[in-house]
């Protein structure tokens, strides 16, 4: 392959293969460094919103999408102090036609397993699996990458290197050691369960989002709507190694106890049989994210918490403008590469800080207590769900 146009990616999650995608679409040849022997996506479900389903189908996903991504109708909102919906906001085909792309809820295993079967079949992209980065040494004809797979250690030369390693990310530590991520205080639980096992009024195809008091709940179909994600958030400790575990079923119930839950909430919790529980850890705003030829992307640059359901959204989001302002430059030669990835980081800063403080923000709303609760509670019925809907449409009408 030819340095002049090889660029490689660190990491075959959501965000380096839908990097990848992007830049083979934009003429690079690409190098995907995955340290596993094999892709296992961590976690359960994900929430797609428009303008990250957009790029996913610009980029070919649709069809391989079809079967295992649904389209929710509304997102309801429930109050743990009221015990029921206090807002239901209309999604389905309506909102995809307005917003010009769906809203989708999908099992990132099979998210992941789609856009795999999508970089296997570009020949200009190589995945190699169970291949460790090392180092990348920048000189004058781009950068050397060093890599090991196994006891066989190799460099290569490359034009660029894409940090989408996640959190714990080897290039970030790589680049910038100093930067480290923060614990929030805060445990997400996941689980799934078979729709089969819910009564069939509380399997429709939506998103159910509970608040309560310093803790919230979030369910919604996946793979089809054969199955359900359920994603519980509170407060904890966390001072194992790694940043998830198993989780225990006692724990969990007690923390979503009567008389503070209602009884749907508890149903939903008791309904799952095997829970494992992750540390929140998030990486603060305004970081560096490039050196030269070197670019971080999604959680390996920003990781935020959860309740905006933009991480992965924002992934997918920096992975297609940074195949946009590499592939404006890649005649150039190495001062423009560098350009570009600066100019790729002060695109995406300021929205991805937006989306961060919102994501904070939206997360203290979800977990009020007393007379605040109510205010909240109010003031979402007040505001209607078309008015509560508009409130996100600067996130969902975004466009590469």
């Amino acid at each position: 392959m030819a340095a002049s146009r090889t660029v490689f990616v660190v990491g075959a999650g959501i965000g380096g293969l839908t990097a990848s995608l992007a830049l083979a679409g934009r003429g690079f040849r690409v190098v995907i460094l995955e340290k596993t022997e094999r892709l296992e996506e961590a976690g359960a479900g994900l929430q797609l919103s428009p303008n990250a389903s957009r790029v996913l189908i610009e980029l070919g996903l649709q069809s391989r999408l079809a079967a295992s991504a649904v389209t929710p109708d509304a997102i309801s909102i429930m109050s743990a102090r009221a015990g029921c919906e206090i807002a239901r906001l209309p999604l389905g085909e309506a909102a995809t036609s307005r917003a010009g792309a769906p809203y989708w809820v999908v099992h990132r295993a099979d998210l992941q397993a789609a856009l795999q079967a999508q970089v296997n079949d570009n020949p200009d992209i190589e995945l190699r699996l169970g291949c460790q980065f090392e180092d990348a040494v920048p000189h004058t004809k781009g950068l050397t990458v060093v890599q090991r797979s196994g006891m066989t250690r190799q460099q290569e030369v490359a034009m660029a290197l894409v940090g989408a390693d996640g959190i714990w990310s080897a290039v970030r530590s790589h680049l910038f050691p100093q930067t480290q991520p923060q614990f929030s205080g805060l445990i997400a639980w996941r689980g799934t369960l078979e729709a089969t096992q819910l009564p069939r009024e509380h399997t429709s195809r939506r998103v159910q989002l509970w608040m309560g008091p310093n803790a919230h709940l979030v369910a919604y179909p996946i793979s089809g709507a054969r199955r359900i994600n359920v994603v519980a958030i509170v407060p904890g400790a966390w001072n194992r190694p790694g940043w998830s575990a198993p989780g225990d079923m006692t724990e969990i119930k007690n923390a979503f106890a009567s008389p503070q839950w209602p009884p749907t909430a508890r149903m939903l919790i008791g309904a799952v049989d095997e829970w494992r529980k992750w540390a929140l850890f998030t990486l603060a705003g305004g970081g560096e994210w490039t050196n030269g030829a070197i670019a971080l992307l999604g959680d390996a640059a920003h990781a935020m918490l959860p309740f905006a359901a933009q991480g992965a959204g924002m992934a997918i989001e920096d992975a297609a403008i940074l195949a946009k302002c590499l592939g404006e430059s890649q005649h150039e030669g190495g001062p423009a590469i560098s350009a570009a990835m600066q100019r790729y980081a002060r695109l995406r800063q300021p929205r991805v800080a937006r989306v961060q403080r919102f994501a904070r923000q939206t997360g203290r709303i979800y977990h009020l207590t007393g007379p605040a609760a109510y205010a909240r509670d109010l003031a979402i019925k007040t505001m209607g769900p078309q008015r509560m809907l508009a409130r996100q449409s600067w996130i969902y009408d975004w466009r590469a």
